[in-house]
């Protein structure tokens, strides 16, 4: 079974487009009131005809039609490609999105720079998960284990690491606003989802960043024991009087007494 992650899997459906008989100056407007778009697919009735990015509209005058300024000869993807195969297309061509057709030339949607990160992390916590789960099987011998994936509340999670660092705090922080969160990986000690007893194993950073952001579930691979059993990352969340993600501490090593500024320095 062939279980490369596709096209499809990965793109955004939902695609803004603009029309060849929009006006420069229509699209400009529209590119400066969005939520970060640089660019967008040309389309006819859904029949892909060229892209624009916010370059090709700089020297137009803004009554000039979109189809006179758009990059007309324009790479495409089918929804069954590898993401991999299209990440080197993206990377290949110094393009930063992929628009997805159908057989037919329409557009279905359309694959970024940030959906092929997101493929990539998102098949490493599987790796996490089945190491995780292999160490538990040998230790607690006869205690069934499945995995199930679901939103899991912050609030219900007992934390099992004392500390997060500041400066990988901000880059979690900067994944989760574009979407590349790497679900967490949660050990539910009761085999019930509605009185669970969630142990993060992995996605401390992750969780503190998400609080910061007031999100208040996040996607997470949960290993569900059939019984409870006596958890060596319970017992390190006890030693640390850790309860609830509000108890990690961050580390900021930027003011760590060895580090100096140059302003101190003089």
């Amino acid at each position: 079974m062939d279980s490369k992650p596709r096209v499809e899997e990965y793109m955004t459906h939902e695609v803004s487009t603009v029309s060849p008989d929009d006006t420069v100056a229509e699209v400009t407007r529209r590119i400066v009131e969005s939520d970060g778009h640089n660019g967008f697919p040309v389309c006819r009735e859904l029949t892909v005809e060229g892209f624009v990015t916010a370059r090709d509209l700089l020297a137009a005058d803004g009554q000039t039609p979109i189809s006179a300024v758009m990059t007309p000869d324009i790479l495409v993807a089918d929804p069954e490609m590898s993401v991999t195969d299209a990440a080197r297309v993206i990377l290949r061509s110094g393009i930063q999105k992929l628009p997805v057709v159908d057989d037919e030339g329409r557009l279905i949607g359309i694959l970024s720079n940030t959906d092929v990160v997101r493929s990539q992390i998102e098949r490493v916590t599987p790796e996490k998960v089945g190491k995780l789960r292999r160490s538990l099987e040998q230790i607690h011998e006869g205690v069934e284990l499945s995995e199930e994936r679901r939103q899991v509340s912050l609030s219900d999670l007992t934390p099992t690491q004392e500390r997060v660092y500041a400066d990988e705090l901000a880059g979690r922080r900067y994944e989760l606003e574009r979407g590349l969160a790497e679900p967490l990986v949660v050990i539910d000690n009761t085999g019930s989802a509605d009185d669970a007893d969630l142990y993060l194993a992995d996605g401390h950073h992750r969780v503190l960043a998400a609080d910061s952001l007031d999100i208040p579930e996040m996607d997470a691979y949960v290993i569900v024991l059939s019984e409870s059993v006596e958890l060596g990352i319970a017992e390190t969340a006890a030693k640390h009087d850790l309860t609830r993600i509000e108890d990690i501490e961050i580390v900021d090593y930027a003011r760590h007494p060895l580090v100096e500024t140059t302003e101190r320095l003089q």
